[in-house]
């Protein structure tokens, strides 16, 4: 069974890293990560590069189709090489599948229309926009099409795609195998539960990272002054880390 996962640049890495750990334990599995080209591919902080192993076009009809999310979608709704390709292999596939902002991707080319379907909180109205019927489930199964909300309800929907493909038995165990019993910290995984503040800060580090000076953030730091207010910059380092997030 080949299951394929596209890379491309500012994918959000957990979105892929995720499903792939639950997948790759399925039985006869074959995890391919998949890529405009082959080779190394930069996730969206600039922090992790994986290797994508061939081209899109080298898994013609995978099984499963596993579209992960990430900053990068964005360049990819128009992307006619790549969506003819999601096209292709959503024919023949046995599931085809979305993380977070992937569902975009799964819209533009026509998979989703009229189709319930979630993905990231804050990118509802742009799934509305290309013709889905967004809906604030974390896993949303309709027929052979699963999208999963934001970056780690990836997880969730690969236990129910190995629940669908091998069993319950199969699944659990690889739940319990990989140890996966959440028991966060803090109850703000979702808008309707998060601080106001902590709402408004997501918001706020969204939006700037869509106005036009984020353009800089690839170019070379500006060196540091020679004197540093560590207060200062113990507030603002965790910004600008949360910015590469979306």
């Amino acid at each position: 069974m080949e299951i394929a996962i596209p890379l491309f640049d500012r994918f959000t890495a957990l979105d892929a890293v995720g499903p792939y750990q639950v997948l790759s334990a399925l039985p006869g599995a074959r995890v391919r990560f998949l890529a405009a080209e082959e080779g190394p591919v930069r996730s969206d902080n600039r922090m992790l590069t994986m290797m994508a192993e061939g081209r899109w076009e080298d898994s013609p009809r995978p099984d499963v189709l596993v579209f992960p999310g990430g900053k990068g979608t964005r360049a990819l709704l128009d992307d006619e090489r790549l969506l003819a390709w999601v096209r292709s292999v959503h024919e023949t596939s046995r599931y085809t599948t979305s993380v977070c902002t992937g569902s975009l991707v799964l819209a533009a080319a026509g998979i989703l229309e009229g189709v319930d379907a979630t993905t990231h909180w804050m990118n509802m109205d742009a799934l509305r926009s290309l013709g889905a019927e967004p809906t604030s489930e974390r896993v949303v199964e309709r027929g052979k099409v699963i999208t999963a909300a934001g970056v780690s309800a990836g997880i969730d929907m690969a236990l129910r795609l190995a629940d669908l493909i091998a069993g319950p038995v199969t699944a659990q165990a690889i739940q319990l195998a990989i140890e996966y019993d959440p028991q966060p910290p803090f109850d703000s995984g979702s808008p309707a539960k998060a601080p106001a503040e902590v709402v408004d800060m997501v918001r706020g580090v969204a939006a700037a990272m869509e106005s036009p000076v984020d353009a800089s953030s690839e170019r070379a730091p500006a060196p540091a002054p020679a004197r540093s207010d560590p207060d200062l910059e113990r507030r603002v380092d965790p910004l600008k880390r949360l910015k590469r997030t979306f």
